[in-house]
């Protein structure tokens, strides 16, 4: 089950090494509560600024980002789909720049966002969401019965959760990479489970979360990058990705509802938010349904981002083996300092 929304800590041999690491690790998490003490608005034109920077000291990230984002408008182009900008980059590579280079500022600002996770209030957070389906919410949230969220590396990952564990009443559960530095670790420990995310190891996950499932909680995942090198490939702007198959896996095991969300920037530091019921089909084998709804999750990713394809940071790294540059590796530019380098909720 490949799922991917932060880091806990690591197990057996492979804690913290001394010195340097821990020394490391304590800035970082000495940093985030600067960052959650300051104003919003001056840290957000610093973060853009930061992704600027980014963009031009990164090339092979960038690279990566080009050619995704390049698939990704092309598929809504001829889908009909997408802002005037993001069809006109579907053919004229200046438009593309444009949007690769949005990419780093709003990748930047999901950073920053990461870090003063649980700085605000859940009711300033929640007023700041315009939900875009309401009936799809209050049919997942308010129903009293646990639900499979899932979503991909995009927009606001910090703000989704916040709106669920409110809604729900009760934690979410969620698998997560290992941090190796203890104080990185605590401090994501602490931050997710303020924002209501109870977390737990992204390896062998499957047994965590029906146990959560089976304790009546809800359970969120993201899954638009194949981590654990196990995904389904199905279609995804017309050209076969591997897609986890963890949420569609839990679906059929357990006859749960899968929604599908996400929270993106708009103007004015506020957000709009939308969730989507996935078709689940009933019938047929368990492979041949475990395809067919990752096969429909990956549709409705597409959907999702024709909403903004510049706030999916996913597409810095690998996502179609043709189009896998390894940018996410060996790239002086890596991820501005931060909480953590990919996590997230």
């Amino acid at each position: 089950m490949s799922v991917d929304q932060g880091r806990v800590p690591a197990t057996g041999d492979g804690g913290a090494a001394p010195g340097r690491g821990s020394l490391r690790g304590t800035a970082i998490v000495a940093g985030t509560r600067l960052l959650a003490r300051l104003p919003e608005a001056p840290l957000v034109a610093a973060a853009e600024t930061i992704g600027e920077l980014w963009y031009r000291a990164a090339p092979a990230r960038a690279a990566q980002a080009r050619a995704n984002l390049g698939r990704v408008c092309e598929g809504l182009a001829a889908q009909g789909r997408g802002s005037a900008l993001v069809r006109r980059a579907a053919t004229d590579p200046d438009a593309l720049e444009r949007i690769v280079r949005r990419a780093f500022r709003h990748a930047a600002r999901y950073y920053l966002e990461v870090a003063r996770a649980g700085a605000e209030p859940a009711d300033r957070v929640l007023a700041r969401i315009d939900i875009e389906t309401p009936d799809e919410v209050a049919d997942a949230l308010r129903s009293g019965r646990p639900v499979i969220l899932t979503g991909m590396h995009y927009g606001s990952i910090e703000f989704p959760v916040v709106l669920v564990s409110e809604m729900v009443g009760h934690h979410v559960t969620a698998p997560m990479e290992i941090v190796r530095d203890p104080a990185i670790a605590r401090w994501f420990l602490e931050s997710r489970r303020r924002v209501g995310v109870n977390v737990i190891p992204m390896t062998d996950a499957r047994h965590a979360l029906l146990a959560a499932i089976r304790r009546g909680e809800s359970v969120g995942m993201v899954s638009d990058r194949d981590l654990l090198h196990n995904g389904i490939e199905v279609p995804f702007f017309g050209h076969p990705a591997p897609i986890p198959a963890g949420p569609a896996l839990l679906a059929a095991e357990t006859g749960l509802p899968i929604y599908v969300g996400a929270v993106r920037r708009v103007a004015d530091l506020r957000y709009r938010g939308k969730l989507v019921r996935l078709e689940v089909p009933a019938e047929g084998r368990l492979r041949q349904r475990v395809t067919a709804i990752t096969a429909n999750l990956a549709a409705c990713f597409e959907t999702l981002l024709a909403d903004g394809p510049e706030q999916w940071f996913g597409a810095f790294h690998p996502i179609w083996p043709d189009l896998a540059l390894g940018a996410a590796r060996g790239d002086a530019g890596g991820a501005p300092a931060a909480a953590a380098k990919d996590g997230g909720a």
